[in-house]
């Protein structure tokens, strides 16, 4: 949980870097309450507002997150935006996500790596 906690701690925080570890253990607990929210809401015969609030409330979030792991790549934030491509963008985007950090200090920050994040 304290990778999820750390990402919403940093909401809209989207200088420096993100670790993949950061990045994928948000998604993934990210996916699990999403996934939780929808099988509530279809078990109890509610409409999807449950999870509709959480896509919001996780939405800054969740953008901050990935622009700092492009930053952590050497990539611009602005990258984030090649998934507006139809199936090729997501695709380098999933890519880039899966990049080993740059090594060192970039121009976003220190290696969250070395300074023990």
């Amino acid at each position: 949980m304290h990778w999820y906690t750390t990402v919403l701690k940093k909401y809209v925080t989207f200088s420096g870097r993100a670790r993949r570890k950061e990045y994928w253990m948000f998604a993934l607990i990210n996916f699990l309450i999403s996934m939780a929210l929808s099988i509530v809401e279809l078990v109890a015969e509610l409409p999807a507002i449950l999870s509709g609030l959480y896509a919001l409330f996780v939405f800054l979030p969740s953008l901050a997150v990935a622009i700092r792991r492009l930053h952590d790549t050497g990539k611009s934030g602005w990258w984030f935006l090649i998934a507006l491509i139809p199936l090729v963008g997501a695709i380098i985007l999933l890519v880039f996500m899966c990049l080993d950090s740059e090594e060192g200090t970039n121009k976003y920050g220190p290696n969250p790596k070395s300074a023990g994040y």
